[in-house]
């Protein structure tokens, strides 16, 4: 599965097992609480979750997007 975070910070692609909506709601809450800034996330999500970075390309379709300003994750619509 495939999971953009998106960010006034960063943008970063990730690659891991698929999860549900709910189960990336919790890790994202739990990883969240670990780091020390919205940057340091996407390394929790890593660290915890079975998650591998991957270079960031804006025509990548994925599953999900977890914003993190707002803190919404989504299903975007292609």
């Amino acid at each position: 599965m495939l999971v953009e975070m998106d960010g006034y910070d960063q943008q970063v692609l990730l690659s891991g097992p698929n999860y549900t909506l709910e189960q990336l709601n919790k890790f994202y809450k739990q990883a969240k609480k670990q780091a020390s800034s919205s940057t340091e996330i996407a390394k929790s999500m890593c660290s915890y979750y079975q998650f591998s970075r991957i270079p960031y390309d804006a025509t990548i379709q994925v599953e999900f997007v977890i914003d993190t300003d707002t803190g919404r994750i989504y299903s975007p619509t292609y």
